[in-house]
């Protein structure tokens, strides 16, 4: 695979990370998961599937059973894992998962994808600039939507650090800080919109669920 990193004479297995509530999971996340997977030339993406996200309310927040239930159905029959993780390690924040997560798993080179829309509240994640200096960014940015021009502390930070996003498959040799914006027409499908049309929609995935097969050496 072009760009493909080694270390210690095996390939590194290239993986996005992808963190939310997934209140619910929904098929705008697997397309946005996909075209990054094939934009940047990943073998995994994985949902991480937060125990609680420290910038959204409590209130109209499934059952983490319920989200994460979501996400696996979403995810099935793809390169995409969906991870209790961050529940088992105990973190809450980014930068505390992504420190541990690149600890624990020394074979994989991992890259953040977020949308163009949390680049405007970046700043607002802890230790924000501590993240960007961990791992490359993707933001995923609608066709014709300036990610860059939004006024805030970490747009203004990161501008400086944005690579073309013609050299995107040559992610696993930028040195982080880096970020790239994908631009991609993305599913028009909102968490928002589905619980409105189905408060109770959490309730079809009541079952207990099982550990994800992520293991430390994967």
């Amino acid at each position: 695979m072009a760009g493909t990193r080694y270390r210690s004479g095996a390939p590194l297995k290239l993986t996005g990370i992808l963190g939310g509530s997934f209140n619910p999971a929904h098929s705008g996340h697997r397309r946005i998961s996909l075209f990054v997977a094939d934009a940047m030339g990943l073998d995994e993406v994985w949902w991480l599937v937060s125990p609680g996200n420290p910038l959204k309310p409590d209130e109209g927040m499934a059952p983490y059973q319920a989200r994460l239930a979501s996400a696996r159905r979403m995810a099935r029959r793809s390169i995409i894992r969906a991870s209790d993780i961050e529940a088992r390690m105990g973190t809450r924040f980014t930068a505390n998962t992504l420190s541990k997560l690149i600890r624990r798993y020394p074979k994989r080179q991992f890259v953040w994808i977020m949308g163009a829309d949390n680049l405007g509240q970046f700043h607002r994640w802890r230790d924000w600039r501590r993240i960007a200096a961990m791992v490359p960014i993707a933001v995923v940015a609608r066709p014709g939507y300036g990610a860059m021009t939004v006024a805030s502390p970490a747009t203004a930070w990161l501008r400086r650090f944005v690579r073309p996003e013609a050299s995107k498959k040559a992610w696993t040799h930028w040195r982080p800080p880096a970020l790239v914006l994908l631009h991609f027409r993305p599913d028009p499908t909102s968490a928002t919109a589905l619980r409105r049309a189905d408060p109770d929609w959490y309730r079809r995935f009541s079952t207990p669920y099982q550990r994800n097969g992520i293991q430390p050496n994967d």
